[in-house]
């Protein structure tokens, strides 16, 4: 049995908390980089470059790459031959606390109708998996509030099938125009139950920008929604162009029978994620 203790969990945590928030993925700059070049509109260039420029400064700054520093998002793999010392929920929930305190990270906790702030960022949303081994694997995500509102779940019948799953998310992206900040990276879960469909929207956005989707069906779907939503033109920041989405990210899990659940989350240009294993 691996033990792991509290405070290398807690440093581990806050170190996540603190990059996520300064330091854009290598891949989604790449991947700007590339949009910025295959580009035909002066605006939809301008803007891409200011992303990257944004990107730069946030990194040599130490400062954050969005006013919105978002909730902090865990998914946590716990290896069945790991035992942590102590309650590893409150320990995660800390960190993240300290985290924020620490970067003088914007506090966008409240209390869902009084609208109070809880003022520290808390509680952090984690989700937990248990795994074989004897590793600790723990995912962060500082989810902003403007592309958050733009995600939804439905559920369709089994006879709208593919198509009926395309259009839902082609139309949502249409509706949603410039709010989400893009260009996009769009998390898209289907099947299970009406609460495992938007929990695999999201967790498929943890997967590389660069990685293709190991499932050849799978990821031809991506490819053809990725190509349906930039045919949109809404483009960088709403102002046109073809970059409204960077990528289609779909995680799949079997349903009931009589049900087909669908679940579209949707990432800002500004993926702040990182990932650490213990």
């Amino acid at each position: 049995m691996k033990v792991i203790k509290a405070k290398q969990i807690h440093d581990a945590v806050v170190d996540l908390v603190l990059k996520a928030a300064r330091y854009l993925p290598e891949d989604v700059k790449t991947a700007i980089r590339v949009a910025r070049n295959n580009e035909t509109s002066d605006s939809a260039k301008e803007i891409l470059g200011q992303l990257l420029e944004n990107a730069d400064l946030a990194k040599e700054s130490g400062l954050p790459l969005c006013q919105d520093t978002g909730l902090g998002v865990f998914y946590v793999e716990i290896g069945d031959e790991v035992q942590v010392e102590g309650n590893i929920t409150e320990i995660i929930n800390n960190a993240m606390i300290d985290g924020y305190d620490k970067g003088l990270l914007r506090k966008s906790s409240c209390h869902p109708l009084t609208r109070k702030n809880t003022m520290d960022n808390s509680p952090a949303i984690i989700h937990f998996t248990h795994v074989a081994g004897d590793k600790l694997t723990i995912k962060h995500m500082a989810k902003g509030g403007g592309s958050e509102n733009m995600s939804r779940c439905t559920m369709l019948t089994p006879a709208q099938g593919w198509e009926g799953i395309k259009e839902f998310i082609v139309r949502r992206m249409a509706e949603a125009g410039p709010n989400p900040c893009p260009p996009t990276i769009v998390g898209v879960g289907i099947g299970g139950t009406f609460d495992l469909a938007p929990a695999l929207a999201k967790e498929a956005l943890f997967r590389p920008l660069s990685a293709e989707n190991p499932d050849p069906e799978l990821a031809a779907m991506e490819k053809e929604l990725l190509d349906e939503i930039n045919q949109l033109g809404i483009g960088p920041m709403g102002l046109g162009g073809k970059t409204t989405c960077l990528g289609v990210k779909i995680a799949m899990r079997p349903c009931h029978i009589a049900s087909l659940p669908l679940a579209v989350n949707v990432q800002c240009h500004s993926s702040r994620i990182k990932e650490v294993t213990l």
